[in-house]
C-alpha cells in the first residue's frame, strides 16, 4: 500500500479529548466508553489512518462513538510509532520509509492481541471502522471472522480483488463511505464495489454512501469550514452508527 498526498494531509480538528489510554492485550489503546449503561459484549473497534490514536481528530471521533453508546477502543497498530502529526501537509517526510515499516507482519499481531483481551473478557460482537489505513486491518478482521461488522471509511488502496475476497469469505455486513476525489478508492473501484456486492449480490447486507465535494481523508482530517465538508463527515459519521445499530 502506498501513500496518496491526501492520506497525510488534511486539518486538525479541535477539542477536548475525554477518553483514556489503557493497555488491552499489552496493545495501547485509546478508549471511549459510554457515560450511558451499554451492552458490555459488544465493542467497535476504532482502526486509524496513519496518523494512529495521537492525533486528536481520532481521539475525539472515537468519543464520538463512545456517545453514542459504544464502547470504542482504537488500539495502537503502528506500536508507537504512528505518522507524526507535525509532518501532515509535509511533502519532505519519508512517507515511502515509514509505509514499509508497518506492512500486515507489523499489525496483524497486534489487533490479533486486541481482538484475543476482548473475548476473554466477554466480548462476543466486535465492528471494525477502519479509516484509509484501517481499512485493510478491517477486511483483515472480517475474513477471519473476528469481526461482525465492517465500515471503512476513504479506504486506502483495496484492490478490485480484495472486494473479491471479502464476498466470498466474509459474513461480516459492510459499509463503504466514500466520496468525490479520492486517489486511494476512485469513482471505478467504488463502483466496481457496487457490482460486486449491491443488488443483493452479499447475503450479509451492503451500503455505500457517497460524499460529494469531499476529498480522502474527509471524515478524519476534512476542513469543517467547508460546508461540502463538515456534511460528507458528519454524514459519513451517522451512516456508521446507524449500520453498527443495524447490525451489530
Amino acid at each position: 500500500m502506498s501513500l496518496c498526498k491526501e492520506c497525510v494531509s488534511g486539518v486538525r480538528h479541535e477539542g477536548e479529548p475525554e477518553g483514556k489510554f489503557e493497555k488491552i492485550g499489552g496493545i495501547e489503546c485509546y478508549v471511549g466508553t459510554p457515560t450511558i449503561d451499554y451492552p458490555k459484549d459488544k465493542v467497535v473497534l476504532f482502526l486509524t489512518d496513519v496518523f494512529g490514536p495521537p492525533l486528536n481528530n481520532n481521539k475525539l471521533l472515537v468519543d464520538d462513538f463512545a456517545r453514542n453508546g459504544f464502547r470504542t477502543i482504537a488500539p495502537d497498530i503502528f506500536n508507537g510509532d504512528p505518522y507524526p502529526a507535525d509532518a501532515m501537509n509535509n511533502p519532505s517526510f519519508d512517507r515511502e520509509r515509514w509505509r514499509a515499516a508497518h506492512g500486515p507482519d507489523s499489525w496483524k499481531p497486534i489487533v490479533d492481541a486486541v481482538v484475543a483481551a476482548l473475548k476473554a473478557e466477554g466480548v462476543t460482537r466486535i465492528g471494525t471502522t477502519g479509516y484509509c489505513f484501517g481499512a485493510f486491518p478491517a477486511f483483515y478482521l472480517a475474513l477471519s471472522g473476528a469481526g461482525q461488522v465492517t465500515v471503512i471509511t476513504h479506504p486506502g488502496r483495496l484492490q478490485v480483488e480484495d472486494l473479491e475476497k471479502y464476498k466470498d469469505q466474509s459474513k461480516a455486513p459492510l459499509l463503504i463511505n466514500s466520496c468525490e476525489v479520492d486517489p486511494a478508492f476512485p469513482r471505478e473501484i467504488q463502483q466496481k464495489a457496487d457490482e460486486i456486492f449491491g443488488g443483493g449480490k452479499f447475503a450479509p447486507g451492503y451500503k455505500r454512501t457517497y460524499w460529494d465535494g469531499c476529498t480522502h481523508g474527509f471524515a478524519v482530517r476534512g476542513d469543517m469550514s467547508d460546508p461540502k465538508v463538515k456534511a460528507g463527515k458528519e454524514g459519513a459519521f451517522k451512516a456508521t452508527v446507524e449500520f453498527y445499530i443495524e447490525h451489530l
